[in-house]
């Protein structure tokens, strides 16, 4: 199925305005399990980001909106009401996730589920704060300063006191989030002889090298990296000595939450309330890590930089991010590529150290970073081959491009989903877990951004090939009845042995793919790979044509010829088009060239069979 970026964004900004908008443009937040500012957050960046990423979906200026984006928002209202809803919208959202004394509030909600059934979470469990608000966050304040900075002037239903009211709260939200992700990020660093230790050594060693020699070689290719966080970071916990301790191993990234003993982000002027104590254990997550690193990486996005949307301190603290998030990427990616012969990544599935698990979506959480690693850097072509040969292998266990068998486990990846235990959590009461059932929505996101990076024809080819596959299998799993039709997850739709999916429709599913159509659009509005091959046939066909082209000009002709004169014209003006692009796509040169020595031909064929007449 190929994937069409604008068709598949109009379908889904139909089917959520369907879903979440009244007759009167009012929005409905709906109460099933309660609030997750996660969710919420996700169901407007389903509309928000593709207004803000996508230049076709602007809403911050209704004159310039197009007709078939005003017909999908139709519930909404007119290409004058859309934007004035949203942002009454976005204002109830900053309003309802805040606390009690009006900060902002990051709380996981229905998304925190208890690891034993038989057991209720409280309301204080339910409104603990969690990295996936902060990330997301991020990212929807961004897109909502952006969309604020534009339609603010523009704007001729609203007051400047409602939008500078949202703009304001939506500044001070962002700056909290921010804060949130610095005192969630963590270092865990432990004995080579623990069992952790052991673990890793293992999971880099792959049983192809000894212990003592993976530890060596760890010490060797991390020295920089572990006295960069020793000389820059402050963790709250004292692992500077630890970490000056080669004998000593580690890992970093984002905990689930507020890591307990994070000491508060001193300076910050707007009022963002008191800085809660943490409650996760100092153990970073892949899969938090990989959400803090994409919410991250919003803050030094063109648009972000042009619009200039971060005011002092936010700009502070994004370069406290931007060194954690370097930091992590090579980290991990070192971690992933630690054997040059054979990768630990291609060891399908990754066992965490930490948690004790192993799944292919651990195996994707680690090829993601990698991905941001790749894009960081400039992957070489052997780094891009390799790595789009894992993505094809995740597709084929789970089961996306191959055949499901009798009792399959991999089933399981989708519904119900790989479950993490967060540590800590029994300290504020029952034992919480975080549940992700992503696992496709994620695997075509990391697949069309390897597409994006990709100069090798080869490469593309087969990520263009494998991104169709994905998004057929999670086009079909759209919703087809009920609550929430045509958005997602209906895994059984694909997976007919599956159990039926309860409870609400998957906005962290809906959101990906939205996601994903926005990364899909990038990649078609870049340049085609250019072909040397290509380039070089090219120019022997231009020669030829051009020489052709001079001959056919040389022949005399009647005045009255109108006709040839125009086709002559004609072929002029291809042939200098073939030229113009000859660089940046060699095959559309080629096909000019042949289409005009055809019409050469045909012309000297003509005058030959005058000739003989």
């Amino acid at each position: 199925m190929q994937i069409k970026p604008r068709q598949h964004l109009l379908d889904i900004w139909q089917a959520v305005a369907r879903h979440s908008f009244n007759e009167d443009g009012s929005w409905l937040w709906g109460d099933w399990g309660g609030r997750s500012s996660v969710a919420d957050a996700e169901r407007l960046l389903c509309l928000l980001y593709p207004a803000t990423e996508v230049p076709a979906f602007r809403l911050d200026r209704p004159d310039t909106t197009q007709k078939d984006v005003e017909r999908s928002l139709k519930p909404a209202g007119g290409r004058m009401a859309i934007p004035a809803n949203l942002v009454t919208v976005l204002d109830q959202f900053m309003r309802m996730h805040t606390t009690e004394d009006g900060a902002p509030a990051f709380s996981g909600g229905y998304y925190f589920n208890p690891r034993d059934p038989n057991q209720e979470l409280t309301d204080v469990q339910r409104e603990l704060a969690v990295v996936d608000s902060f990330s997301m966050s991020v990212t929807l304040c961004l897109a909502t300063l952006g969309f604020l900075k534009v339609y603010g002037p523009n704007s001729r239903t609203q007051s400047a006191e409602d939008i500078a009211r949202l703009r304001e709260a939506t500044s001070t939200r962002l700056t909290a989030a921010m804060v949130g992700l610095l005192r969630s990020f963590t270092i865990n660093v432990f004995d080579a002889d623990s069992g952790q230790g052991r673990r890793l050594r293992r999971l880099l060693g792959e049983e192809r090298q000894s212990e003592r020699a993976v530890l060596q070689q760890f010490q060797r290719r991390f020295r920089a990296l572990r006295a960069t966080i020793a000389e820059s970071f402050i963790l709250g916990v004292d692992v500077e000595e630890q970490l000056k301790d080669e004998s000593q191993l580690f890992e970093c990234g984002w905990a689930w939450s507020l890591v307990k003993d994070a000491p508060p982000v001193p300076d910050i002027s707007q009022p963002i309330g008191r800085q809660e104590d943490g409650a996760a254990d100092a153990v970073p997550y892949l899969y938090f890590t990989v959400v803090a690193l994409d919410g991250i990486q919003d803050l030094f996005s063109d648009r972000t930089l042009t619009l200039g949307l971060l005011n002092a301190d936010q700009q502070k603290l994004a370069e406290a991010l931007r060194l954690r998030w370097e930091v992590t990427q090579q980290y991990w990616s070192g971690i992933a590529r630690f054997d040059a012969d054979r990768w630990p990544l291609e060891d399908i599935p990754w066992r965490t150290t930490g948690q004790r698990l192993e799944s292919e979506y651990f195996s994707l959480s680690v090829a993601a970073i990698v991905v941001h690693d790749l894009v960081r850097r400039r992957a070489t072509d052997d780094d891009l081959t390799r790595t789009v040969s894992v993505m094809e292998r995740l597709a084929e266990r789970g089961r996306i491009t191959s055949r499901m068998t009798f009792n399959d486990p991999a089933v399981r990846l989708h519904n119900p989903g790989v479950t993490l235990p967060l540590q800590g959590s029994q300290n504020t009461g029952v034992a919480l877990q975080w549940t992700m059932t992503d696992f496709s929505a994620q695997l075509l996101k990391r697949t069309i951004q390897l597409c994006e990076l990709s100069r090798n024809i080869s490469s593309q080819d087969r990520l263009l090939r494998l991104a169709e596959q994905i998004f057929e299998h999670l086009w079909e799993r759209r919703i087809q009845e009920g609550e929430g039709i045509d958005l997602w997850d209906d895994v059984q739709a694909v997976y007919p042995e599956t159990p039926k999916s309860e409870g609400p429709l998957s906005w962290s599913v809906t959101e990906r793919v939205t996601e994903c159509m926005v990364a899909a659009r990038k990649l078609y509005v870049q340049r085609p790979i250019r072909s040397a091959e290509l380039a070089v046939h090219a120019r022997a066909l231009l020669s030829e044509a051009d020489h052709l082209f001079g001959t056919e000009q040389m022949q005399p002709s009647l005045a009255v010829d109108g006709q040839r004169g125009r086709g002559l014209k004609s072929i002029e003006i291809r042939l200098r088009r073939a030229r113009d692009i000859l660089d940046e796509q060699p095959g559309t040169a080629c096909a000019l060239a042949l289409a005009v020595l055809g019409e050469l031909d045909t012309l000297a064929q003509a005058r030959d069979a005058a000739e003989e007449v």
